[in-house]
């Protein structure tokens, strides 16, 4: 039986992906705060279900939570949160802090307490974001974490390869969870968590180094990312003012 950890999987994507892995027959380790909202979440009929439960800002915590694990196949780091900077002439420091702590500084714990349990031949996937495409209004904090992601998981990849151990940067659009239900802008091409899912395990199957979807949305990423920062810079300009 292939074995799983995955963090923030008690919604959203993460919550998505416990129950497609459960489905397909693995053991699945699944990360939160909360047991309550695991329990609730995933429920406490399988056998292949464990709940491990930590705050991902706490070092401590992560480690003694993920102690117990054993070798793995698969590590799936999924966890993170989001707050814009609405105001950038009165930078709120303790938003930033917050934001680079829980995504980034986090994220280096979990990869302390569980990369030493992926064994030969397993995979690790980090959760960023389509936001490292562009840079855009509101995102200091929330594209400063995620491209800090990115460029970890691209490094790992390099430095893991020796140890035949695969890298997947997950890099997803607008995905319709509790988290995005908060915005008050569109989201263009916006999928459902499950979907999202779908699409993580098939890129993951595949060991895809980056996953990255949907597909039209991205394509339009693309194309905006190849003008010229100063084009880019005042179109995005004429957007939050219009």
């Amino acid at each position: 039986m292939k074995r799983v950890i995955i963090t923030g999987a008690s919604s959203g994507i993460g919550m998505q992906l416990a129950k497609a892995y459960l489905v397909a027959g693995w053991q699945v380790f699944a990360c939160g705060r909360d047991i309550n909202k695991l329990r609730i979440a995933l429920g406490e009929n399988s056998k292949n279900l464990q709940f491990l439960c930590f705050d991902l800002s706490t070092r401590d915590e992560v480690i003694a939570g993920a102690a117990n694990v054993g070798e793995i196949d698969l590590a799936i780091l999924n966890a993170g949160t989001c707050e814009y900077i609405d105001e950038p002439q009165a930078f709120d420091s303790q938003l930033f802090e917050r934001v680079i702590h829980t995504n980034v500084i986090g994220t280096g714990y979990c990869l302390e307490a569980i990369l030493p349990n992926i064994k030969s031949g397993g995979q690790l996937a980090i959760v960023s974001s389509s936001v490292t495409s562009l840079p855009l209004t509101r995102a200091e904090a929330y594209g400063a974490s995620k491209s800090a992601l990115d460029y970890l998981a691209r490094s790992l990849a390099i430095d893991l390869a020796p140890k035949n151990i695969d890298i997947s940067l997950i890099r997803p659009g607008f995905v319709d969870t509790a988290l995005t239900q908060k915005n008050n802008f569109a989201m263009p091409n916006i999928v459902t968590a499950e979907k999202a899912a779908k699409f993580i395990v098939a890129g993951i199957a595949k060991r895809k180094q980056e996953i990255k979807f949907p597909r039209g949305f991205f394509c339009a990423l693309n194309i905006l990312s190849l003008l010229p920062n100063a084009l880019w810079r005042r179109i995005a300009i004429k957007m939050i003012r219009s």
